[in-house]
């Protein structure tokens, strides 16, 4: 008997040994299962992608237009304008982030999955942050030459975009799955998500009026990087509850 378990006892170690590197891939492939759909399913539908950034761009047009053409006035103006316009552009988007998923069923079968939801949750705003944060980001330079914004702010409102537009993301997710199972939550989805978008907008504004005023900005973009980070780590996991109490409350 003790020649026998000596025997059999490596083959077990060893066998647990092979079946434990099959856990990582399985996670992965499905997080990235999931962005390639989300991302084709965004490519296919261009117009909902473009909608965010249109109303972006139009408001800002509109400002010189609705307020003063004065060049004193929109450079104290388009730090905040810029980000106010973002958030709100960000906000308009957050209500598909799971609805067409819970529509047709297969927000229930990510739910069964039994790969974390985590994940899951996580690849999906990744492509919301591809499909509308990033590009508002890459257009904010533009739009601030309509708005007169000095040199010194455009380095600090992209770094500030960057960073910021991913917590509005992850932020925003939260909301989008407590929302999900009502057919207009896109008024309570704005009641929740706004109070939290709060310090990001504060400290993301800050960050190009400092740099514009000839102040450090390095303190707001660690705040911003902060909360990038926390948002990383817990967004995702109240999404995925929000998730299971929406789809199975």
């Amino acid at each position: 008997m003790g020649l026998e378990s000596s025997v059999t006892s490596p083959t077990s170690a060893e066998g647990s040994l092979q079946a434990q590197p099959l856990i990582t891939p399985s996670i992965w492939s499905g997080f990235w299962a999931t962005f390639k759909r989300d991302m084709l399913i965004a490519v296919r539908h261009r117009g909902e992608m473009a909608n965010p950034i249109m109303f972006f761009l139009m408001v800002i047009t509109m400002v010189p237009l609705g307020i003063t053409p004065e060049k004193g006035i929109l450079q104290i103006l388009a730090p905040g304008m810029i980000w106010v316009v973002a958030l709100l552009a960000t906000l308009l988007s957050l209500d598909g982030l799971f609805r067409s998923d819970f529509e047709d069923g297969a927000l229930e079968q990510l739910l069964m999955s039994p790969q974390p939801l985590y994940f899951q949750v996580l690849a999906k705003v990744l492509v919301h942050w591809l499909t509308t944060g990033l590009p508002l980001t890459v257009m904010a330079p533009l739009l601030g030459v309509m708005l007169a914004l000095p040199a010194e702010g455009f380095l600090p409102l992209v770094c500030s975009l960057l960073l910021g537009t991913g917590c509005l993301s992850l932020i925003g997710s939260i909301g989008a799955a407590l929302t999900v199972a009502l057919r207009k939550g896109g008024l309570l989805l704005s009641l929740i998500i706004m109070p939290l978008y709060v310090p990001v907008l504060i400290f993301g504004s800050s960050a190009v009026s400092s740099a514009i005023e000839g102040f450090p900005m390095g303190g707001q973009l660690a705040v911003l990087g902060a909360f990038l980070a926390f948002a990383i780590m817990l967004a995702p996991i109240a999404a995925a509850g929000a998730l299971r109490i929406s789809v199975n409350g």
